[in-house]
């Protein structure tokens, strides 16, 4: 790749400190006019300070300073204008531990960075957020029976019991989920491939559902419905979340469908559409729904349920995406590829 379309600034300077090279990703930031930046010295080409006003070139020395060094680290400093910027360097010598032949200086933004430090305090500030809410209750009720057992009633002992076994219960749910987020984040979701029909984990994850809330939630399944290879235990968690989020978010489930379909961008692969009852997703929210922490609507949940769905989604080389019901509500749409290993199909 030629130095002029690298992404960030770059500044080559000789071994007298004289700059020889300057790309220009480094003119555009400096604000350089055509190629006065040639000819200057490092130091004066590189006018960046920490934040006791100490000098760059002064605290890292490149010419000198340790004889075996072939790289300064990436550190933060500050332009004369008040920006920070991330700036790291090369050291080419003649010899190891040999005089220093060239510099060759990177310099980039550091807005990306900060704002992805941003992301992750925000993360971390809204998991302790939502781990202190289940571990006030536990603590709670947990306190009060150990310092005031004798003066409950037996009914009034099971009651508080059963509130922390529920709070217990949400708070393993809840870090299942970070967990989850966490390896979707880093690339290191897994999953236990085999054959699956995707109608039978959706009737299966219905008729739970029905159990507990009374109603019949009949799956509409097409012909010859085709055997996909996937993660059974993850594709039940998308659509177990999935139904969830249809029977709180969207006042109940009107249609389930599941049947063959050819998906426009790749091959043929199994559908699972859901329509509920409720008022509908706009348009302009529909993909901030599978960002993490979004909640919207009644119910209570991590915010993180349609975040993960995506990424287990996916991982499977499939896709999701939110329409519009016929009569109105949701159509969420989940495409899984067929995925048949090729030892299978030969």
């Amino acid at each position: 790749m030629d130095i002029d379309d690298h992404p960030d600034g770059v500044i080559i300077a000789g071994p007298d400190g004289i700059v020889e090279y300057v790309n220009d990703r480094i003119k555009e930031m400096s604000k350089a006019v055509d190629d006065e930046m040639i000819g200057m010295h490092l130091s004066t080409a590189v006018p960046f300070d920490d934040l006791n006003g100490n000098s760059w070139y002064d605290c890292t020395q490149p010419y000198d300073g340790y004889a075996h060094r072939s790289r300064l680290s990436e550190t933060a400093w500050w332009s004369p204008r008040g920006s920070e910027y991330l700036i790291t360097a090369s050291l080419v010598r003649d010899r190891p531990a040999g005089a220093v032949q060239r510099v060759i200086v990177s310099v980039r933004n550091a807005r990306v960075r900060n704002q992805r430090d941003r992301e992750r305090s925000d993360l971390v500030a809204t998991a302790a957020h939502e781990l202190r809410s289940p571990l006030t209750g536990i603590k709670g009720f947990t306190s009060t029976l150990l310092s005031k057992w004798d003066k409950f009633t037996e009914e009034q002992r099971q009651l508080m019991l059963e509130t922390v076994d529920s709070d217990a219960d949400r708070l393993t749910r809840l870090i299942t989920e970070l967990l989850d987020a966490a390896r979707i984040d880093a690339g290191r979701l897994t999953l236990r491939r085999g054959p699956v029909r995707l109608d039978e984990v959706v009737s299966r994850v219905l008729t739970n559902v029905s159990a507990g809330s009374g109603e019949s939630f009949p799956v509409e399944v097409g012909p010859d419905l085709a055997v996909i290879w996937g993660d059974a235990d993850r594709m039940t968690q998308v659509v177990t979340n999935l139904v969830e989020n249809a029977m709180r978010h969207g006042l109940g489930l009107t249609r389930v469908l599941v049947h063959n379909t050819v998906h426009p961008d790749y091959q043929g692969g199994v559908s699972l559409q859901i329509h509920d009852r409720g008022p509908g997703i706009p348009a302009e929210t529909r993909q901030r729904v599978f960002s993490r922490f979004w909640r919207s609507g009644p119910g209570q949940g991590s915010g993180l349920g349609m975040y993960i769905v995506r990424g287990i989604v996916e991982q499977h080389g499939g896709s999701i995406d939110i329409q519009d019901a016929d009569g109105g509500g949701a159509n969420v749409r989940v495409w899984f590829p067929i995925n048949e290993p090729e030892t299978l199909s030969d």
